[in-house]
């Protein structure tokens, strides 16, 4: 298997879309983002990790339904990919075995 890396903000939105579970669309997962790791995004920026994940095939998308409340505009909804799904494995590993790796010696974590 084949190595990718993901940026910071790429895995933390992959990893949101995933939480969401079909239910991801741009401004449900920037807010799902903020509160649950209370840190600002921008709609801008959001967009671009978005749509980056998609063309890396990661990320996949389908319209919704128009709504009146959005005067007729349809929502984008994401999914992760099988392609998604493995790269954040190999991420979530490579971070296990780098925390992992730390000697007890060398930092005092406290864990709960």
């Amino acid at each position: 298997m084949s190595r990718r890396y993901l940026g910071e903000f790429e895995e933390i939105v992959l990893l949101t879309v995933a939480v969401l579970d079909g239910k991801g669309y741009g401004i449900a997962i920037k807010d799902d983002i903020e509160q649950r790791l209370e840190r600002k995004v921008s709609v801008g920026a959001m967009r671009t990790a978005l749509k980056r994940l998609e063309g890396k095939g990661y990320l996949k998308s389908e319209l919704g339904e128009p709504t009146a409340k959005r005067g007729g505009k349809r929502k984008r909804f994401f999914q992760v990919t099988h392609a998604g799904r493995e790269v954040l494995e190999q991420v979530m590993d490579a971070r296990k075995r780098l925390w992992q790796a730390i000697p007890y010696t060398s930092i005092d974590f406290k864990f709960a």
